[in-house]
This record gives C-alpha cells, structure tokens and sequence, in this order.
C-alpha cells in the first residue's frame, strides 16, 4: 500500500472510529432509562423486520457470539420487551419477537434520539446526508465480508 493510500485508510477509520465513539455517547445518554444501545437495537431490527428470528440469526446480523445476543436477548425477555418461544420445527432452536411493551419501548427510544438525529441532519444537510449514506453502506458491506486466509490472497 502506498504511503498516500495508507494515510487515506487511516483517516477514513479514525474518523469512523470517532464518529461511531460520539453517536454511542449521544445515544446512551438520550435512550430511555435502562435501556442500552444494543437492547434498542434489536427492538428496532424486530420492529422492522416483521416476524421471528432465531438468536443465531440475530446474532449474525449483529455480528456478535451467540453468547452476547443470549445476554441481550434474556435482559429484553426480563423486560417484557420480546418473547422468546420454542422452534415448533426444531425444538433445539428458539425463536424470538417482539412484544407490544417491547414495540412501545422502541418508540420511546425513537422519541427521544429524534431531536438528536434532526439537529445533526439540519447542521449537516439533508442532502449531504443522503449522499453519504450509500458510501457508509458500502463500507459496511465490504467490512462485513470475511477476509481470505493469506494462503488465498493472489
């Protein structure tokens, strides 16, 4: 890699670095009481994405151990905020969804980023925004495919 095109790569994921830090920051300050940026974030997947999901499904979506999105998921069960059910197909695997209270949580949670997420819209531009959003979904894309073993790299 050229010194020019390191310089690039690490300005690219320092900024990243630091934007994701301050969002983080902003979000747990704002989010309802007890709730945490990961628990939100499931309610907001099941939300969206209507039906069931298994926890190995989640915990692929979110690119954490089967272990953390057990513990996120048992904290959301605890709360009321989804259910968690036996797969009728294969009683090894659990299935889980959200819940009214859990859907009522996630638009609390919605209510209280908006302002936060209006106020960086309008300083940075709507426009400026959208236009930003397919790059950030591309490195997102690219960052999530698993690197080849050296002995596979041309």
């Amino acid at each position: 890699m050229s010194t020019e095109k390191h310089a690039l790569a690490i300005s690219l994921f320092s900024e990243v670095l630091a934007a994701d830090q301050m969002v983080r920051n902003r979000l747990s300050r704002v989010l309802p009481k007890g709730m945490e940026i990961s628990h939100f974030s499931v309610l907001n997947h099941l939300a969206w994405h209507e039906g069931e999901r298994s926890p190995a499904q989640l915990a692929e979506t979110f690119n954490v151990t089967r272990g953390a999105m057990t513990n996120t998921l048992s904290r959301l069960e605890w709360a009321g905020y989804i259910h968690i059910r036996p797969d009728w197909d294969d009683a090894r695997r659990k299935m889980v969804a959200i819940s009214p209270a859990g859907k009522r949580a996630r638009e609390q949670a919605l209510s209280a980023i908006a302002p936060m997420v209006s106020d960086v819209i309008d300083k940075l531009g709507e426009e400026r925004v959208r236009s930003t959003l397919p790059i950030l979904r591309q490195l997102r894309v690219e960052m999530s495919n698993k690197p080849k073993p050296d002995s596979e790299t041309p």
